[in-house]
């Protein structure tokens, strides 16, 4: 049960990173088409601003997961180092029911302002509505959930590797 659970958390934490590093080259692009548009043609395409800010959020929320899977989310490297094999595996679990509680909350406070956003629409691009950027806390929090427990099941201590 436990391999199966990671395998599935390494596909779930690969599809959030591949689909987080996309948001980020659609926002890069949009940046410089946005630059290309303004100064070059002066004509400025107003919807490259909130498409851009829309791709951050998304890039945003899909990144954490892989911060939570690789253990560099919620770093408390220095007491885990200082203490005895007994208290660090509490420790873990500390870490993780407090990163669980967080996600939760985000998750349920996402899709509340997701179904509140549903009437909002987006300046610039008014056939979309908030929704669609407000969708990115709980459908990331669900793979921040996996990835935390994947990390609980093997922990992964890349606080240090990652902060390079």
């Amino acid at each position: 049960m436990r391999d199966k659970f990671l395998r599935l958390e390494h596909w779930t934490s690969r599809i959030a990173l591949v689909t987080a590093c996309a948001m980020l080259l659609a926002a890069a692009s949009l940046g410089m088409f946005q630059i290309i548009t303004r100064f070059v043609l002066e004509t400025p395409a107003e919807w490259t601003e909130v498409l851009i800010r829309f791709s951050l959020i998304w890039m945003v929320f899909l990144g954490v997961p892989m911060a939570f899977r690789q253990g560099a989310m919620v770093s408390v490297d220095v007491l885990y180092r200082w203490s005895p094999a007994r208290l660090r595996r509490f420790l873990d679990w500390v870490v993780c029911l407090a990163a669980l509680t967080l996600i939760f909350i985000i998750i349920w406070w996402g899709w509340d302002y997701a179904q509140r956003g549903k009437v909002q629409t987006m300046a610039g691009l008014e056939e979309l509505t908030m929704f669609w950027a407000y969708l990115a806390m709980p459908v990331g929090g669900v793979f921040s959930v996996i990835g935390i427990i994947g990390n609980l099941l093997d922990p992964q201590r890349l606080e240090l590797e990652t902060a390079q």
